[in-house]
């Protein structure tokens, strides 16, 4: 029975596979008549096994497949998509990755660049530090000799500030 009715329906498997997909259905049926015997043997109440419950039972069979298979199928797909996706990023990695090295090489010679305008302005940085030393040599001598002569002029000053009144004395005595 279970050959009339499967024969026709796809299932996604070999023939041999496809026949033992039978023959358990087969056995099933013949497991579940011995458990009604057993039963009835046991609690005294009758259940049959009737040609429409086995027809019930492959029907059964059948849509669970197809559920199962649609899910397959989704999931495949799901897959298919996934793949196809990853591919891309692949691409884009790769693309991504070529961008990168050329980069790494504008980056290495603007790096150079920028350490040869360093070395440069370090240079000059030295130069003027000892330009700046000459330039506080020459003040530290000026202001030494400011100060020697702000000392002289408070010295002539006191030393004036002494002769005034022989000045005005002798002013006076002019005139």
């Amino acid at each position: 029975v279970a050959q009339h009715f499967l024969a026709s329906y796809h299932i996604e498997c070999t023939d041999e596979v496809k026949q033992s997909v039978v023959n358990t259905m087969g056995t099933f049926q013949d497991i579940v008549a011995e458990k009604c015997v057993e039963y009835f043997e046991r609690y005294r109440r009758r259940r049959f096994v009737t040609p429409k419950s086995y027809l019930s039972f492959i029907e059964g069979y059948k849509s669970i497949y197809k559920e199962k298979f649609a899910n397959v199928g989704s999931l495949s797909e799901r897959m298919r998509t996934g793949l196809a996706k990853l591919m891309e990023a692949e691409i884009s990695v790769n693309q991504l990755s070529k961008e990168l090295v050329m980069k790494e090489k504008d980056l290495a010679v603007a790096s150079k660049k920028a350490d040869e305008v360093l070395l440069e302005v370090t240079m000059k940085a030295q130069a003027a530090e000892k330009v700046k030393m000459q330039v506080q040599k020459v003040k530290d001598k000026a202001q030494a000799i400011v100060d020697d002569i702000a000392i002289d002029k408070a010295a002539a000053e006191e030393k004036l500030e002494a002769a005034r009144p022989a000045l005005e004395e002798a002013e006076a005595a002019l005139q």
